[in-house]
């Protein structure tokens, strides 16, 4: 068994455990990832990008070199080499635990309250729960919804799909230490910047394609590539900016505009202006869009995978033909 079908038995098992199980509730090895960086920081802090990207270096280099280290030693067995990539798939996805968490915000919004609604909202995105009415509420999960679909699931595939293990797990790591430090607070404007940074580069190629499945996956595939056109470069991420316009326009809804983030307010563009103003209702719909981004993320990671090894194959077969 080659490397290709190595990571298309193991990726997809591990996407499966994801739909089926959810994350772990106790013992996350991206929990203790983050507990094990938060330590890290607290050695090397200082309000300097170089100790940042020292930071960066070590947390995310050190996972990576771990990463190859756990698939060098199964290199020998096909067998295990399937489970460890099932398993680190299933640890560095979070699709069902993003649709879990979503859902259950859309139905206490459903119910009528809201006050449970933005008491959960925290476990999804860190938006100030208490500025938000219904509407913002909604409009909130939604984006999250948009843009954990390529940070949880579809640039993780990516990633496997170039590097195996080391590039599910290094990808993983990256995000990461993003959400602990790449934000503009004091302590982390300059000390973060390696990370943010860094994660604009890795997280690139996942945006774009999370972009493309929803216009494909989606209801409205026109009006989706035409707000990722029109709006995605408004937007201050350069990642964020293509998958949330590109879902704005599958879903038919407007997102953007005024948030808090950390007691900041930030006005951001309007994406997708001619769609209606998000509603409880679409939650839902953007979960069943996630899910639908995210599986065919899945066979676009392994075909691509296949296809590459092919024609590596068939290079070096070429190459041996000429020197014989």
């Amino acid at each position: 068994m080659g490397a290709d079908r190595v990571f298309a038995y193991g990726a997809a098992a591990g996407l499966l455990g994801d739909l089926v199980l959810g994350d772990p509730r106790r013992g996350h090895p991206v929990a203790a990832f983050g507990r094990a960086a938060g330590a890290v920081e607290r050695v090397l802090w200082r309000d300097h990008r170089g100790r940042g990207a020292l930071h960066t270096l070590v947390c995310a280099g050190g996972a990576v070199a771990l990463g190859a280290a756990a698939a060098r030693a199964a290199r020998g067995s096909r067998g295990a080499s399937v489970a460890l990539t099932a398993a680190t798939t299933f640890c560095v996805v979070g699709g069902t635990s993003l649709a879990r968490e979503a859902r259950a915000i859309g139905r206490a919004l459903d119910a009528g309250d809201v006050a449970a609604a933005r008491a959960r909202l925290p476990h999804l995105c860190g938006r100030d729960p208490q500025s938000l009415d219904a509407d913002g509420i909604a409009r909130a999960v939604v984006e999250s919804v948009a843009e954990n679909t390529s940070d949880a699931v579809v640039g993780a595939l990516v990633w496997g799909a170039v590097a195996g293990v080391p590039g599910l797990v290094g990808f993983r790591a990256v995000n990461t230490l993003d959400a602990m430090v790449g934000h503009k607070s004091p302590r982390h404007r300059r000390f973060g910047w390696a990370s943010a940074r860094l994660d604009d580069v890795a997280g690139w190629p996942g945006a774009r394609l999370t972009a493309v499945l929803a216009a494909v996956c989606g209801d409205r595939p026109r009006d989706a590539l035409r707000a990722w056109r029109a709006d995605a470069a408004l937007h201050p991420s350069p990642n964020a900016g293509p998958v949330e316009a590109s879902f704005a326009g599958a879903l038919g809804v407007r997102l953007g505009g005024t948030l808090s983030y950390g007691g900041r307010v930030e006005h951001r563009p309007v994406l997708n202006g001619a769609g209606r103003p998000v509603a409880a209702g679409d939650i839902d719909r953007a979960v069943r869009l996630s899910r639908r981004v995210g599986v065919a993320a899945l066979g676009v990671a392994v075909s691509g995978r296949l296809l590459a090894d092919r024609v590596l194959t068939g290079q070096r077969t070429t190459t041996k033909g000429r020197r014989a």
